[in-house]
């Protein structure tokens, strides 16, 4: 499994002297020194005044250690967090077009009507083993299609397919680009965004990561009219070039965040920027039809271990209340949760 450099800084290597090592090494050559040079005097001998130099040296030493570091900035704690990025992080490889073409089959057999969303993302894997890529180089997506399609499950599932962790963001939720990028310092709230929190957790360096509905985000502003609307927030992000070396508000150093697999789902273009659309044109999706949904009730059935004549159960109700409000997912599963509950619910005597 490839590794990359994540944080743009560099650490002291482990078991480096600490400042009370450097002191005292500092004392006990001064007191050598003086030896050598007059065999009468005492090695123990050191003044007040020599105490205070080396002090100096000690403080200035360290502060060239942290300017050359790139995290001089920092607290202990947030050095604490950023340890995580000490040896790299890992990439989760595609190896083969083979595994490609798997991938994009699973995707295609457990949710047939994202057949759009899921051909770009085999030819975005394809492309990148030809290219011999570490790792797999996904366009951002924007998902557009009516809500309880299953777009955000579709992410999961790809996050599930290549080996690395989902994070979902909720735009209606989290409305700010703090939630993304992080907020600076000096905040009672201060923190790193998902993105980066994402990438710490798990130390893998190409997460999925779904901001879900982003078109419901609106755009916040401070009281001096400062705008942090999360579209705003992801340009830098969503652009290759840009995110490579992207500046974290909140740690005030540069991560490699150009492998991030972003999904951006949405009901509806309105309030999105056309700098944004740029980067992420829209991939159009139906809405489910009766087959999608009863397909679906089968797998998910098959999948929770429920019986036959329990999700058979489920397909008949769907083919006899079957209105454009039952093309959602969301229905179908409070169905299958429904006949879970009552297989699994305790014999009274």
């Amino acid at each position: 499994m490839p590794k990359i450099r994540f944080a743009d800084v560099n650490f002291r290597r482990l078991g480096a002297p600490d400042r009370h090592d450097v002191e005292g090494r500092l004392k006990k050559f001064l007191a050598n020194f003086r030896a050598e040079r007059d065999p009468t005097r005492s090695l123990r001998h050191v003044s007040a005044e020599d105490r205070d130099k080396i002090e100096r040296r000690v403080v200035s030493y360290f502060a060239a250690v942290d300017r050359e570091s790139g995290m001089g900035h920092l607290d202990r704690k947030d050095r604490e967090k950023m340890e995580a990025f000490r040896s790299g992080v890992d990439l989760i490889e595609i190896k083969s077009e083979h595994q490609a073409d798997e991938i994009a089959s699973a995707l295609q057999a457990e949710m047939p009507w994202m057949a759009a969303a899921t051909e770009r993302v085999w030819h975005d894997l394809r492309s990148s083993v030809r290219r011999g890529e570490p790792g797999p180089r996904i366009s951002p997506l924007l998902l557009l299609g009516p809500p309880g399609i299953g777009k955000s499950h579709w992410a999961r599932l790809l996050g599930g397919q290549i080996g690395v962790p989902t994070t979902i963001i909720e735009a209606t939720s989290e409305p700010a680009s703090f939630a993304v990028s992080g907020s600076q310092r000096g905040w009672s709230s201060a923190e790193p965004g998902n993105a980066v929190r994402s990438v710490m957790a798990s130390r893998i360096a190409n997460p999925v990561i779904v901001v879900d509905e982003i078109e419901k985000a609106g755009s916040p502003h401070s009281i001096s009219g400062h705008s942090y609307a999360l579209v705003e927030g992801l340009l830098p992000l969503l652009e290759r070039s840009t995110a490579q070396s992207w500046a974290c508000p909140y740690f005030r150093v540069k991560f490699d965040m150009s492998w991030i697999i972003w999904v951006l789902t949405a009901n509806s273009l309105r309030g999105l920027s056309p700098p944004f659309l740029n980067r992420c044109p829209p991939i159009k999706l139906p809405c489910l039809s009766l087959e999608h949904l009863k397909g679906f009730a089968a797998r998910e059935g098959a999948r929770r271990g429920l019986p036959l004549d329990g999700v058979e159960a489920v397909q008949e109700v769907i083919d006899a209340i079957w209105q454009p409000q039952l093309q959602n997912l969301r229905n179908v599963i409070r169905l299958l949760d429904a006949i879970e509950v009552t297989l699994h619910q305790p014999v009274l005597h």
